[in-house]
């Protein structure tokens, strides 16, 4: 059996594994006594417990209140029996039996031992309660031990002992982890367990994509930009709506950055899912004309009581404001919280509804523009390769060029200067209103010919893996 000195030098060893301070340790000591006399003398054991930090030594004394008639064998003594001991002793007074650790058998040391392990794992589960419940919704970075049944076991850097795991479903199909690889997820809730908290991390949540963007844009720490809605499928597309406190700073920029440098770095944490970026605003209307982006829509018409959105948009944006599958109107519809009926010009009228709506277009709204790949223009591969050699990427970047800026980028043809130039004409067009000459950008328009077909070329990107900027409205 272990000398006190030994089993002092035993728990400061946990004290020192478990981040546990000395007052600490002590108490697990004295709860790990209490729980061995308790196998001595029953469940209901009072003593009184002092332990020398220094020699290692501790004084066990059991108290038991004397009664004419015992009833509870741990905790009373009969009269008769203490004054065997002490002649003195009256009903009422309290005994104290001294104890002696060799007095300890297997049984009382193995509950013991127990008692501190037990101890040991509340306050370890208490620490990690305490240290995750307040941060969900945060980036968590860690290492996968193993994929078990589907699910991802994942240790954290943060804190080796928490139980971390990544179920199937909050996990991205697109993506494969094996063990030993680093990754990253959003915690995404703290579940009890029999064993204690479990965190619930998630890479498919759209919590995920807002922690990402948090980490990006210095703006958006600082709460100077607000993420105020995200509508997400998982390996397809996610639709992120973003407010600026201040009027100097345009959100959908920060979140862009330079040469769409911020977007890129969430673009490939996601395996490459396509992201749309638009300005949050109050009004449903407005608000759901954004989010249909990249589609240029003709009108849209509210339902407050309802809320219902209908939007028209004309024949050659209607494969594109439908998306693939229906995904591009289904995220804008979770992202304004209103339900969207789409319905092209032809069908509108058809329906016998009134034509002069699609006349007077709404053309204040100044974040009609949305940029795009440039794969989705209809250049060479060529053509493709050398604008991205040179920093241009998206329409946005090469909008403001004229001729004399692309005769600069090596390796560009004099025909492929003026297929360019002749594109950005012909994307660029000022449309004359009835009332006043509003300018219409119609650079979001990339359906060739305007055939409108599932397989446009906005929608094909969805699915392509070269991490392509987002869509910036």
């Amino acid at each position: 059996m272990p000398n006190a000195e030994q089993i002092i030098a035993a728990l400061a060893d946990i004290g020192a594994t478990k981040d546990l301070d000395p007052d600490e340790v002590t108490d697990l000591l004295k709860d790990g006594i209490v729980a061995g006399l308790a196998r001595l003398y029953g469940p209901n054991v009072e003593a009184e417990i002092d332990i020398d930090k220094q020699t290692g030594e501790f004084d066990i004394v059991v108290l038991r209140r004397v009664v004419e008639a015992v009833e509870d064998e741990s905790s009373e003594i009969s009269l008769e029996e203490a004054r065997w001991d002490d002649e003195t002793f009256e009903v009422g007074d309290v005994m104290e039996v001294p104890v002696d650790f060799t007095q300890f058998g297997r049984n009382a040391v193995m509950a013991m031992k127990q008692r501190i392990v037990q101890r040991v794992r509340e306050g370890e589960r208490e620490k990690i309660r305490d240290e995750f419940t307040d941060r969900v919704g945060e980036l968590l970075s860690g290492e996968v031990q193993q994929s078990d049944r589907g699910k991802l076991v994942v240790m954290l850097n943060l804190n080796r002992d928490a139980d971390a795991i990544i179920p199937w479903k909050d996990q991205n199909p697109r993506e494969r982890f094996r063990q030993g690889e680093s990754i990253r997820a959003v915690l995404k809730k703290v579940d009890e367990s029999p064993k204690g908290p479990r965190l619930i991390l998630s890479r498919a949540d759209p919590l995920f994509v807002a922690a990402l963007f948090k980490l990006e844009v210095p703006e958006i720490y600082q709460g100077i930009v607000e993420i105020r809605e995200i509508a997400r499928e998982v390996g397809g597309r996610t639709k992120i709506a973003v407010s600026s406190r201040d009027e100097s700073i345009d959100p959908v920029g920060a979140c862009v950055g330079l040469k769409g440098s911020r977007v890129q770095a969430v673009v490939s944490e996601l395996g490459g899912e396509r992201i749309d970026i638009v300005p949050w605003h109050p009004d449903p209307e407005v608000f759901a004309r954004r989010a249909l982006a990249p589609a240029r829509v003709s009108k849209v018409i509210s339902d407050a009581e309802r809320q219902v959105i209908t939007a028209i948009v004309d024949e050659d944006q209607l494969s594109l404001a439908i998306g693939r599958n229906g995904q591009n109107v289904r995220l804008a519809s979770q992202l304004i919280g209103w339900q969207i009926d789409l319905f092209g010009s032809r069908e509108w009228v058809e329906q016998g509804q009134d034509f002069s709506l699609l006349e007077s277009r709404d053309s204040g709204d100044s974040y009609e523009t949305s940029d795009f790949p440039l794969d989705e223009l209809d250049l060479d591969d060529d053509t493709l390769a050398t604008l991205k050699g040179a920093g241009y990427t998206t329409f946005l970047d090469i909008i403001d060029l004229e001729r004399v800026d692309f005769e600069k980028v090596e390796g560009l043809s004099p025909e492929a200067i003026d297929g360019l130039v002749e594109i950005i004409d012909q994307l660029t067009v000022t449309e004359v209103g009835e009332d006043e000459g509003d300018a219409t950008d119609g650079s979001d328009d990339t359906d060739d010919e305007g055939e409108p077909a599932e397989d446009s070329a906005v929608d094909d990107a969805a699915s392509d893996d070269d991490g392509d900027e987002d869509d910036e409205d």
